[in-house]
């Protein structure tokens, strides 16, 4: 039985990464070296950055992932995607509401993983139904 799932991306810079998430998401560092960070959240969750050409990765796998989608929930995304925006990040969606409960921006890490930054709203009607319940 998994006793911890977590992420790991893969990334050419991988201090530039880690930085990143240490700086905009409050992330702590619990393992670092040239090759590999560790990071833990204060609330438990865990993400990891990989060189992508550590040895490792088996031969024919050392390329960055294409369609990850990291998802960050924080409670003010209005805030968050402007320091982001300040510090010169890339936007590649625009902060906006979605139907579905969601405020939020995406934007490019360092290693160009897409991070969906995101403050949970009030969903339409047409979503309610599809929220579990919380009983």
């Amino acid at each position: 039985m998994a006793t911890t799932v977590y992420p790991v991306l893969c990334a050419t810079d991988v201090g530039a990464s880690a930085a990143f998430y240490r700086e905009f998401f409050d992330f702590d560092v619990t393992f670092d070296s040239d090759w590999y960070v560790s990071l833990r959240h204060p609330d438990g969750a865990e993400l990891a950055i990989l060189d992508s050409t550590h040895p490792t990765i088996p031969e024919g796998y050392r390329e960055r992932a294409r369609g990850v989608l990291v998802n960050v929930e924080v409670d003010d995304v209005d805030a968050v995607a402007a320091r982001l925006e300040a510090a010169g990040v890339t936007v590649v969606q625009e902060l906006r509401d979605e139907a579905f409960g969601q405020r939020h921006v995406i934007v490019r890490d360092p290693g160009d993983v897409l991070v969906d930054v995101i403050t949970e709203i009030e969903p339409s009607a047409e979503f309610l139904a599809a929220f579990g319940s919380t009983d």
